[in-house]
C-alpha cells in the first residue's frame, strides 16, 4: 500500500505542471478551478506552518492562516510557470509577506518595553526633525549616533516602533499629513527578494554566494527565522545579521542589472 502510495505520488503533477497547465490557451474555467484548488490543497502545509511562526505575537491563528491563504492565492495567480523557477519558494515568499502584511494593516499592539516605548516618541520626532533639517531620510548609523545607542539597539528600537506598537508604518512622522512615514525609513528586505525571486537569473548568483552568506539568507527568507534567530544560530550580533543581508541583497541586485545589458546586446 505504502509503496502504491508512493508511485502515486510520483507520477501526480507538479504545482508547476498544473499552472503552466492553467495558462494554457482553451482550458476552461472549470479546469483552471479544479487546478487552483489542487495547487492550495498541495500548499496548505506549509501555509499553517508560516502562520504558526507568527503565533507568539498574539493574533489569533484563525487570523494568521487567513491571512496565509490569501498570500497562496496571490501567488497562485500571480505565478508565471514560463520562468521555470519553483512555485514552493515564490509561495512562502508571497504567503510570507501577506502575514507580515496583516500585522501592519492591524497596527497591532504588544507589550513593549518601556525603554524601547520611550525611545519611540524621540525616534518620531528625530526622524522627522532630520529629514526637515537634510531633506532626505537618516540612516540607522546616524540615528543611533543622534541618540547615542548602539546601532543594534537602534535597529531593536526601530523594530517596536515598526512592528510592535500601536503607530502604523504609513502614519506620518511630522505634524504635516504628507510627512515620511517611518515605513519609508525600513528597509523591507521581503519586498526586495519577492522581487528578486521572481528573476530565474538569480539563482545561480546565490548558489555562487560564499557559504556563510548564503545560508543566512535562506534561512531569513526561505526558512522564516528572523535576524535575532539567525544571530543565535550563527553566534554573531543582530547587527551583523542585518548588514550581510544588505550586502547580499545590493549584490545580488546589482549583478542583475549588471547582466540586463549583456542580454539586451546578446539579442
Amino acid at each position: 500500500m505504502t509503496e502504491d502510495r508512493a508511485v502515486l505520488l510520483l507520477d501526480e503533477p507538479t504545482a508547476e505542471e498544473l499552472l503552466a497547465e492553467m495558462h494554457e490557451p482553451g482550458v476552461s474555467e472549470e479546469r483552471r478551478m479544479r487546478i487552483r484548488e489542487r495547487v492550495v490543497e498541495m500548499h496548505l502545509p506549509m501555509a499553517r506552518d508560516i502562520a504558526r511562526r507568527y503565533l507568539h505575537r498574539g493574533e489569533p491563528l484563525e487570523d494568521l492562516l487567513q491571512a496565509a491563504y490569501v498570500g497562496l492565492m496571490k501567488a497562485i495567480n500571480g505565478f508565471d510557470p514560463s520562468l521555470g523557477h519553483s512555485f514552493r519558494g515564490y509561495a512562502m515568499v508571497t504567503m510570507t509577506g501577506e502575514v507580515k502584511r496583516h500585522f501592519r494593516d492591524r497596527t497591532w499592539a504588544v507589550r513593549v518595553p518601556r525603554l524601547y516605548q520611550e525611545r519611540r516618541s524621540e525616534l518620531n520626532r528625530l526622524v522627522a526633525d532630520f529629514t526637515q533639517e537634510l531633506g532626505r531620510f537618516p540612516t540607522i548609523a546616524e540615528l543611533a549616533e543622534r541618540m547615542r545607542i548602539s546601532e543594534e539597539e537602534m535597529l531593536l528600537t526601530l523594530d517596536a516602533s515598526a512592528a510592535y506598537s500601536t503607530l502604523s508604518l504609513d502614519a506620518p512622522l511630522g505634524a504635516d499629513d504628507d510627512a515620511a512615514a517611518l515605513g519609508d525609513v525600513i528597509p523591507d528586505e521581503d519586498d526586495e527578494l519577492a522581487t528578486l525571486v521572481d528573476r530565474e537569473a538569480v539563482k545561480p548568483l546565490i548558489d555562487e554566494l560564499p557559504p556563510r552568506e548564503k545560508n543566512i539568507l535562506l534561512l531569513r527568507f526561505f526558512g522564516n527565522m528572523t535576524q535575532a534567530e539567525i544571530a543565535a544560530e550563527f553566534d554573531i550580533s543582530q547587527m551583523h545579521v542585518s548588514r550581510i543581508l544588505r550586502k547580499v541583497l545590493d549584490q545580488l541586485r546589482n549583478e542583475l542589472m549588471a547582466e540586463a545589458p549583456a542580454e539586451r546586446d546578446g539579442t
